[in-house]
């Protein structure tokens, strides 16, 4: 298994969930992903990344992308439940500074505004 999205819509959110690994090969399809969350169900993203295993620099760009994308459009973009490899590449980047990171889908979703 390369990657899995999942997408639906919690209140005004809407949530993306990350399954596998997000590299070079891959970043295209959640690239896609988002673009077309935040056209069709909303510019309020979350990506649940509790399944994410693997996070190279081309996802680092998906998230950025996905963040500016979201901000344009008067949202935002938050990141649920990252395991210990990606929060440790967020937090080596500085991306968690930018991106606010939640424990859990739900405290993103009741949280982030």
């Amino acid at each position: 298994m390369k990657l899995r999205l999942a997408r639906h819509s919690v209140g005004d959110a809407v949530v993306v969930a990350v399954e596998g690994e997000l590299d070079l090969f891959t970043a295209p399809f959640l690239r896609d992903e988002v673009r077309e969350a935040i056209k069709e169900d909303g510019a309020r993203l979350v990506l649940d990344l509790t399944d994410l295993s693997f996070m190279d620099s081309s996802g680092l760009s998906v998230l950025i992308e996905a963040w500016r994308l979201a901000t344009a459009e008067g949202g935002g973009v938050c990141l649920a439940a990252p395991q210990a490899p990606v929060a440790r590449i967020l937090r080596t980047t500085g991306l968690d500074r930018r991106i606010k990171v939640y424990p859990d889908v739900n405290t993103a979703v009741s949280t982030h505004n």
